[in-house]
């Protein structure tokens, strides 16, 4: 093989709406973002090496999809995304659950929630190296492996299209079917490893659920942490927000009130953003009022995994008008 690992993926910048037909080199090639962990694969004589976003080595987690790579006889590297999908919705909690276990329980997991390959780059094929080939020249190749070899789970081959409104489609998902958005490709751009070539949109669904805590002041709350009722009565933290705006601070600062003791948050330690293990310091607040905020689709165990922005107060709601928390084993926040 000509290609290696580690190799950085090639990634998207983020931009707020479509691009136009004509926008990317070649013309523009929108394909579903899922949620899932981004995986290169690399095949060769046999043995596997699967690859995350970050050069992390994710062999060991993902056996059915290094055994499936390895039945491919072929030497060849891929780039896709890895997804579990019970029930027709993708669940990245399920993902999350095989890091940092042991093999054997790997193999559990993976027999009773077994992970899929969503394809949609081809990077190298029998020692042809494609990076400096177009989108549209990959892709045709990419099709060609999976219909001679047949292809079935765990691989799966991603839709792309050039219809706008197939993409428009593909963002109003509604949350928590894993469609995260859209991605948009031109048709003759070359793979460049490391490097924002393509654009992803997000697609984002407003929601409710109640203002359970803020940090700062509560007089001028910088973000929120918002909570839902289970059915059984427990406040379970479901998002947290981005900074909130002035005008947003100064209503809340004359709506909000401290909590008491009895509110189920006073002594749940809750880690600060970006996976650190250092608490956030919050200050509880009478759970009365609701906001209404806009979120990426991803949602795992019932929680916003990105912040949310908030766009109002719901004044004319009242906390028993929110949807209830899913019911999960795991504590509220």
């Amino acid at each position: 093989m000509t290609i290696t690992p580690p190799v950085a993926p090639m990634l998207a910048l983020a931009v707020p709406q479509l691009p136009g037909p004509a926008a990317l080199p070649g013309g523009t090639v929108f394909e579903p973002k899922y949620d899932g962990y981004r995986m290169l694969v690399f095949a060769h004589a046999g043995h596997v090496y699967l690859q995350s976003r970050n050069l992390r080595e994710l062999t060991s987690l993902f056996p059915e999809i290094a055994d499936a790579a390895a039945a491919l006889c072929e030497d060849v590297v891929l780039d896709g995304e890895a997804v579990i999908h019970p029930g027709g919705r993708l669940d990245f909690t399920a993902l999350q659950k095989r890091m940092g276990r042991r093999p054997g329980t790997v193999a559990q997991l993976a027999a009773k929630q077994p992970a899929h390959f969503i394809a949609f780059d081809l990077l190298e094929l029998e020692g042809t190296q494609m990076f400096n080939w177009p989108y549209r020249e990959r892709r045709a190749a990419l099709e060609f492996l999976f219909q001679g070899h047949g292809l079935h789970a765990p691989w799966a081959l991603t839709p792309p299209t050039t219809d706008h409104r197939q993409a428009e489609r593909w963002l109003q998902k509604r949350a928590g079917t894993g469609v995260e958005g859209v991605v948009a490709k031109g048709a003759d751009q070359p793979y460049l490893p490391g490097r924002r070539g393509w654009r992803k949109i997000r697609a984002r669904n407003t929601a409710e659920a109640i203002i359970g805590a803020v940090t700062g002041l509560f007089t001028h709350p910088t973000t929120l942490l918002l909570g839902r009722y289970t059915s059984s009565g427990g406040l379970r933290l479901v998002a947290r927000s981005m900074p909130l705006s002035p005008p947003l601070q100064r209503e809340l600062g004359r709506l909000l009130s401290p909590a008491g003791r009895e509110h189920p948050w006073q002594d749940v330690r809750i880690s600060s953003q970006g996976g650190s293990r250092e608490p956030l310091s919050f200050t509880c607040v009478a759970p009365h009022f609701v906001a209404e905020f806009l979120g990426e689709t991803a949602i795992g165990a019932g929680r916003w995994r990105h912040p949310v922005q908030v766009q109002r107060i719901r004044t004319d709601l009242a906390p028993q008008d929110v949807p209830a928390a899913d019911e999960n084993p795991e504590p509220a926040p």
